[in-house]
C-alpha cells in the first residue's frame, strides 16, 4: 500500500519524535531488562556473567525484600486511603460557595506546587527532636511533657512519612475531585431534593457515583506515586530507625547504589514496574465497570 502526500508528511514529521523517544525511553527499559539477567556488580565490573532470572529467584529468598514489599504496602494504603478521603472532603467543601472560597482553593495549591525536596525538608524540620514545631507546639498545649524523637520510633516512622506525602499530594486530588463535582448536572441535586433525599443521601446516591472517573484517576495516580516513592526516605530517614521505612523504592536504592549489585537491582525495579502497573490495571478494570 503506497502512503499518500499526506501521510508521508506525516510520517516525516513524527520520525525525528519517535527516534528521540526509542532513544530515551525505549533503550534504558530494554537496557535494564539485559541488566537485570546479568550478575553485575561494580567491584569486579569486567565479569558479568549471564545469569538469566537467578536474580529475581535470589530476590524472592531475600528476607529483606519481603520485609520492604510490607512496609511499602502498608505506606501505599495510607497513603492513598487517606489522600483521596481528603481531596473528596475538600472538594465538596470547595465546591460550595461561601466568602474566601476562591482565596482557600489557591492556598490549596501551595503543597502541591513545593518541591519534593523542599517538602521532605520541610517535615523534617517539623518533626525534630530539639526545636521542631510539633514538639513545641504539642508541649505548649501540655499534650507532651518533653520533646520527642519521633522519627526514631519505629512504631509511627512510616506513618510521619506518609503525613509528608499526604500533605503533598492531596491538593492535586483533591482538584482533580472539584473538577469531576462541577461536570455533575444540577438538575440531579433538584430531582433528588424533590424526592426527599437529605445530604447524606444525595452525596451517596447522586455525587459518589457521578465521581467515579475521578476517583478511578487518583486512585490510579496515587497509587503509582506511593508505590514508588524515594525521595522522602532519602531526606527524612533512609530507611531507617532500623528497617523501619525500608521501601522497595529504598531497598532497590541501596542494593544498586550502595552496594553496587546492578544485576538484582535492575531485577527489583522491573518487580517493582510491574506491580505497579498491575494494580493500577486492577483499579481501572474494577472501576471502569462502573462508570
Amino acid at each position: 500500500m503506497r502512503l499518500g502526500y499526506d501521510e508521508r508528511s506525516a510520517a516525516l514529521l513524527v520520525a525525528p519524535v519517535l527516534g528521540v523517544l526509542l532513544v530515551v525511553a525505549a533503550f534504558p527499559i530494554v537496557y535494564s531488562f539485559w541488566v537485570s539477567l546479568h550478575d553485575i556488580v561494580l567491584t569486579r565490573p569486567l565479569r558479568r556473567p549471564f545469569v538469566g532470572f537467578d536474580n529475581y529467584l535470589r530476590i524472592f529468598d531475600d528476607a529483606r525484600f519481603w520485609t520492604a514489599v510490607s512496609r511499602t504496602t502498608v505506606y501505599t494504603l495510607v497513603c492513598v486511603v487517606a489522600t483521596t478521603l481528603l481531596a473528596v472532603l475538600v472538594a465538596l467543601l470547595l465546591n460550595e460557595v461561601f466568602p474566601g472560597q476562591r482565596l482557600l482553593s489557591a492556598l490549596l495549591l501551595v503543597p502541591w506546587a513545593t518541591p519534593s525536596v523542599v517538602n521532605g525538608l520541610m517535615w523534617k524540620w517539623i518533626y525534630d527532636p530539639t526545636y521542631g514545631l510539633l514538639n513545641g507546639l504539642l508541649v505548649q498545649v501540655g499534650l507532651l511533657e518533653r520533646y520527642r524523637v519521633w522519627l526514631s520510633d519505629p512504631d509511627i516512622t512510616l506513618l510521619l512519612i506518609a503525613n509528608a506525602a499526604i500533605w503533598k499530594q492531596m491538593p492535586l486530588a483533591a482538584l482533580l475531585m472539584i473538577v469531576t463535582m462541577k461536570a455533575i448536572p444540577e438538575d440531579l441535586y433538584r430531582a433528588a431534593r424533590v424526592d426527599g433525599a437529605n445530604v447524606w443521601q444525595r452525596f451517596v446516591h447522586v455525587t459518589l457515583p457521578a465521581l467515579r472517573p475521578g476517583l478511578m484517576l487518583v486512585l490510579v495516580y496515587e497509587t503509582m506515586i506511593s508505590i514508588r516513592h524515594f525521595d522522602l526516605f532519602l531526606i527524612m530517614t533512609q530507611g531507617g530507625p532500623g528497617d523501619a521505612s525500608l521501601t522497595l523504592s529504598w531497598l532497590i536504592y541501596v542494593e544498586t547504589f550502595r552496594s553496587l549489585r546492578f544485576g538484582t537491582g535492575a531485577a527489583m525495579s522491573y518487580i517493582l514496574a510491574i506491580t505497579t502497573f498491575a494494580l493500577s490495571w486492577a483499579v481501572i478494570r474494577f472501576l471502569g465497570k462502573r462508570i
